[in-house]
């Protein structure tokens, strides 16, 4: 098994059930950006930073039976559920990682809705620029999420949060 593969399931691990695959990619690049040791790579696409690794690596960790996806019909689309199984937790506790302690991240990532995990990984993609442009960037590039001042301070305030507890 590779260690990538094995960083995601401690991901699952950590946070639990995870509900929805957009929620899913955004909780792990924001843990990314904060220094977790993953590094499937991202660009940027409809819904903010997305990885085609990672919708890889979740699909092979499904047919090896180490994660279980329940698809349900809700409404017009389809979400999907996301659980370690119990053969990927007794994998899990087989297999040596050297990563940083990922349950407090993960759960309070785990406890946001996509839409605002959606806000903080757009604006922790664009974190190399000024607050102002990266402010604007969401307002052209995320004009139908109708974001508002507001919810991207709450944004950068998350991150801030988020950084001091890997620190710790």
């Amino acid at each position: 098994m590779l260690l990538e593969h094995a960083k995601i399931m401690k991901a699952f691990s950590a946070a639990g059930e995870i509900i929805g695959r957009k929620k899913l990619q955004k909780m792990i690049y924001i843990a990314k950006k904060v220094n977790f040791p993953f590094y499937e790579r991202y660009n940027f696409h409809f819904y903010g930073p997305y990885s085609e690794e990672l919708t890889l690596r979740v699909e092979e960790l499904c047919n090896l039976g180490f994660l279980n996806e329940v698809k349900e019909k809700k409404g017009g689309y389809y979400q999907y559920r996301y659980t370690l199984t119990e053969a990927g937790e007794q994998f899990l506790s087989h297999y040596e990682l050297d990563m940083p302690p990922l349950k407090d991240c993960l759960e309070n990532l785990n406890e946001q809705n996509a839409r605002f995990l959606e806000l903080v990984s757009t604006v922790l993609y664009f974190d190399g620029l000024e607050k102002e442009e990266v402010t604007e960037k969401i307002f052209t590039l995320k004009s139908k999420q109708r974001y508002t001042e507001e919810e991207i301070n709450e944004a950068y305030a998350f991150i801030d949060k988020l950084r001091q507890q890997v620190v710790h």
